[in-house]
This record gives structure tokens, C-alpha cells and sequence, in this order.
């Protein structure tokens, strides 16, 4: 599953009311309270952006950001109640690429998330991705096999994009359709249908597809 924006913060009714705000303005958004269910849900999720506490019980949001500076450059936002110039460097030298002094509004924190996403898919719109023999150029939405350009419809590209930008994992057919189709409720069949034609344009057997692999019961998984 992927999210916009991660909260963690050990204030929990302030991290509901965050997040129940920004899933109403349509960006998706769950939280944890603490260090440990952190680590364990970006390792089984997807997530675009972290508003970051410091104090977090008997953890600390600067040690997590450390840790999660090992593996990941996701954009840090620290949301603290820490009003100190120090506090703020520390966040800043450590990895953070905000600091947002609590309390805040939620309508300008919003705001600051979005403006760091969208420049963020504008980064990865002008960049071609590349894995194996696949390359992909977003800007223009193009797909290249083997240095050879493949012609994909709309929602044929929609989904090729998705399943590229996660390979190697499962993803699950409710997660295409919402994020795809932008709806949770369409049949199997206009998914199926889709992948065939998909699998008859990149793939060199479409009957025994290598990059494209059904995970019979939950979805698909593009190997690259």
C-alpha cells in the first residue's frame, strides 16, 4: 500500500486529527506513535513524505531520523513543540529537510507538504527511468523495450508506470484499481484484460511472461 504522508507522533489525537485532514484534501496520510512501528511500516509500505515528532516516548524522532537516513532519502518534516535554534540545526544537520514548531496550522502544513511533492513529481517526471532492457521516459509518456518504443494506451501507461515504479513486490489488484482507475470497485475483468495487452507489448513470451508475474489471489508483480 503506498501513502502520501507518514505522522509519527506520540501526541495520538493530534496525528488522527492530522491525518483525517489531509485524507479529506485527498492526500493520503496514517500514523504511528512510536520508533519501532515506524521502521516496521516503511518497511511494508510505501510512503512519500514523514512528519516527524522528537520526543516520541522513550524514543527519539532525531535517532530515527538517523536510522531512517541509512536506507531511505525520503523528505523529513520535524513537527515539534522544541522552540530552540539548536533543536531546529540539529534537525536540519541530521537530515530533516523542515522544521514545523507545533502548535501548527493545518491548513499551512498542508500547504508545505504539497509543495515538496509536487516538486518532487516533477523531478521524477523529467528524469527517464531505466531498468534491464525497459526504459521509461514519464514526460513524455513513452516506453521503450530493448531501445524499441512500444505504444501504450492511457490507462495501459497508467498501469505500466505503477507496476515499474514498484517492482519486485506484490501489489495487490484493490491497490491498482485505486490507484489507477482512481476506484476500488472495478472487476477483475478490466484488470486482466489490461495486463494481457500489456504482457502482448513488452513481453518476448506472453503466455510465459517474465516481467509481469501473476500472484494468484492478490495481483501482480513486475519483476525487473
Amino acid at each position: 500500500m503506498t501513502y502520501t504522508c507518514l505522522v509519527v507522533d506520540d501526541e495520538k489525537e493530534l496525528a488522527i486529527a492530522t491525518c483525517e485532514y489531509f485524507n479529506m484534501f485527498g492526500v493520503s496520510a496514517a500514523y504511528v506513535t512510536n520508533k519501532q512501528d515506524c521502521l516496521k511500516f516503511l518497511k511494508e509500505h510505501e510512503v512519500k513524505l514523514i512528519l516527524l515528532d522528537i520526543n516520541l516516548q522513550e524514543d527519539s524522532g532525531f535517532l530515527l531520523c538517523k536510522e531512517i537516513r541509512e536506507f531511505s532519502d525520503i523528505p523529513i518534516f520535524f513537527i515539534s513543540a522544541r522552540q530552540s535554534d539548536d533543536d531546529i540545526l540539529m534537525a536540519l544537520n541530521i537530515g530533516g529537510d523542515d522544521y514545523i514548531k507545533k502548535p501548527y496550522a493545518l491548513s499551512v502544513l498542508l500547504a508545505k507538504v504539497k509543495v515538496v511533492l509536487k516538486r518532487l513529481e516533477d523531478t521524477k517526471e523529467r528524469l527517464p527511468m531505466q531498468s534491464g532492457r525497459i526504459r521509461v521516459d514519464v514526460k513524455a509518456r513513452k516506453v521503450y523495450v530493448e531501445d524499441m518504443e512500444i505504444e501504450l494506451k492511457n490507462k495501459e501507461f497508467k498501469l505500466f508506470l505503477y507496476l515499474f515504479q514498484h517492482p519486485n513486490i506484490v501489489i495487490t489488484k484493490d491497490e491498482l484499481f485505486a490507484n489507477v482507475w482512481g476506484d476500488a470497485f472495478f472487476s477483475d475483468g478490466t484488470l486482466n484484460v489490461h495486463i494481457r495487452k500489456l504482457r502482448e507489448k513488452i513481453e518476448k513470451d506472453p503466455n510465459n511472461p517474465e516481467i509481469i508475474k501473476t500472484i494468484w489471489g492478490t495481483g501482480y508483480r513486475m519483476e525487473l
